[in-house]
């Protein structure tokens, strides 16, 4: 049987002074050098693998910064470029304004100039939450059109005064790459999310047409898309009615991305907890509104990781347009190397694109990892 304590013998634990005051327990971390000997030798297996490894860098890293810096040619012509025998970026910086604008014409760069800056600002304040708005939307919409009048010299086949008309198939370089890539991804993201939406509905039809346009687009290459819509939709097309072919395979690949986008959308509706549609109907929220308040906010915070590895997919298939005489970025460097001057200068010319397209890559890698953590700072990293 237990006996009550009495108050007095309480006392005796508490404290009636001020305890000293305690240094900081010691790191228990090791030092640095010993931590990385740890991470990389602690094991037979991994310190082969870092053996390994550090044969092959020290096999290949020393030949090759001694082509691309130490005997490259930054300036001067390409007979300088083959006596120095290094790298040729001589090369690079005489087709750069190439690859930028491709075709159109030297006097009239001012405007897909002009086009850069203001997609780059719209781009900039399009990362930024604060901006978030119903606004942004209509400002890109105008933006859109303003681009588009400022490349075209017409807006809706109206033209615009003072502005020369110039056709897309003299659009290339970065421009194009740009409306395929970031226009393409931006209108097939919404037509997604309906997709996403209408094969889980419980409407036989709606659910038969998003799957079958789903599952169509998932079961051909883009490249056949694009075939489709540069050759055999202008035979459907009435008589003396003609789409752009920019716009043609701008068309095919917003489809295209939408059905992908569509799978992953659908992948974050599906985690969403049950709980999560009881508890908005129990509010008196109808469909609509449980969609968007509850449901797609989440859905759309978690499959962040997915949406941007399926943008990068996307981005990089831009390059598929060359098969039907679009010139993107890829494209100009490609007809660059044609340049009966600078021959024999495609390694040059394919590291350039390789580190232009790994630049933009990483880019929308780092910033859906900074948007994933601003969006979900309760997850651990």
């Amino acid at each position: 049987m237990n006996r009550p304590v009495s108050p007095d013998a309480l006392v005796h634990y508490v404290a009636d002074e001020k305890l000293a005051d305690l240094k900081p327990p010691a790191s228990v971390l090791p030092p640095w050098p010993v931590a990385l000997f740890r991470t990389y030798f602690g094991t037979p297996g991994t310190a082969a693998i870092t053996i390994v490894c550090l044969a092959v860098l020290a096999w290949t890293l020393p030949p090759f910064l001694t082509w691309a810096f130490i005997n490259a040619t930054w300036t001067g012509t390409a007979a300088q470029c083959r006596e120095a025998g290094g790298a040729c970026w001589a090369f690079i910086g005489e087709k750069f304004w190439f690859s930028v604008f491709g075709l159109y014409p030297f006097e009239q760069r001012w405007r897909p100039a002009t086009v850069l800056v203001i997609f780059a600002v719209m781009v900039a304040f399009s990362t930024q939450r604060v901006f978030w708005r119903r606004e942004l939307v209509y400002a890109w919409l105008a933006v859109l059109a303003l681009m588009w009048g400022l490349m075209g010299g017409s807006v809706l086949g109206i033209p615009i005064p003072g502005l020369e008309p110039v056709a897309t198939r003299l659009w290339g370089g970065w421009l194009v790459t740009i409306f395929l890539s970031v226009f393409g991804l931006a209108m097939a993201y919404p037509i997604g999310i309906m997709l996403a939406l209408g094969r889980r509905s419980r409407r036989p039809v709606v659910r038969a047409l998003s799957v079958a346009w789903i599952e169509f687009i998932r079961g051909v290459p883009l490249i056949s898309l694009l075939f489709i819509a540069t050759f055999i939709v202008p035979l459907f097309m009435p008589q003396g009615v003609e789409i752009d072919r920019l716009i043609r395979a701008q068309i095919a690949f917003i489809a295209f991305a939408a059905a992908y986008m569509a799978e992953v959308f659908r992948g974050g509706l599906q985690a969403i907890p049950k709980g999560q549609f009881e508890g908005a109907q129990s509010l008196g929220l109808n469909y609509a509104q449980t969609m968007r308040f509850i449901v797609m906010p989440q859905a759309l915070k978690i499959t962040i990781p997915a949406q941007v590895n399926t943008f990068i997919g996307l981005f990089k298939d831009t390059t598929l347009v060359l098969i039907i005489g679009i010139f993107d970025f890829f494209t100009t460097l490609r007809s660059a190397l044609g340049d009966s001057n600078w021959l024999g200068f495609a390694t040059e010319a394919y590291l350039y694109a390789a580190f232009v397209y790994f630049i933009a890559c990483y880019t929308m890698s780092r910033y859906s990892q900074r948007l994933e953590k601003d969006l979900n700072p309760e997850r651990v990293r």
